[in-house]
């Protein structure tokens, strides 16, 4: 994997991989919201690497990265993005299983806000 830094944009719902020597170019972002209801998770919903970044383990930085501040935030992840839930299958010591409870809602919340994503 390539030298990368990982920066939160909460407020844009990003977490974006920012690239060694590609000043200061994103090069891969999870997209996600924050689910308050029925409990406190992060949402993954699409993960993009570019196309020139692909095949350097970004994606997998991504989304260690988003379990990892899941974690220090006391929250979990419900993801719905597709590589998030492949990689936690992957990964079931660093990414916990979410409450199916919560998947619903995460899915019912994505239903509500069609423009979001």
């Amino acid at each position: 994997m390539s030298d990368i830094e990982i920066r939160d944009d909460r407020t844009a719902g990003r977490l974006e991989a920012i690239g060694e020597g590609t000043d200061g170019e994103v090069v891969g972002h999870i997209e996600y919201f924050v689910l308050e209801s029925p409990g406190r998770a992060l949402v993954p919903v699409h993960t993009i690497v570019e196309p020139a970044h692909e095949g350097k383990g970004i994606a997998g930085s991504l989304a260690r990265e988003l379990y990892a501040i899941a974690e220090r935030e006391g929250v979990v992840v419900a993801p719905l993005c597709p590589y998030v839930v492949k990689w936690a299958e992957r990964h079931p010591d660093q990414a916990p299983a979410a409450d199916p409870e919560l998947l619903r809602a995460a899915r019912d919340w994505l239903r509500a806000h069609p423009g979001r994503f």
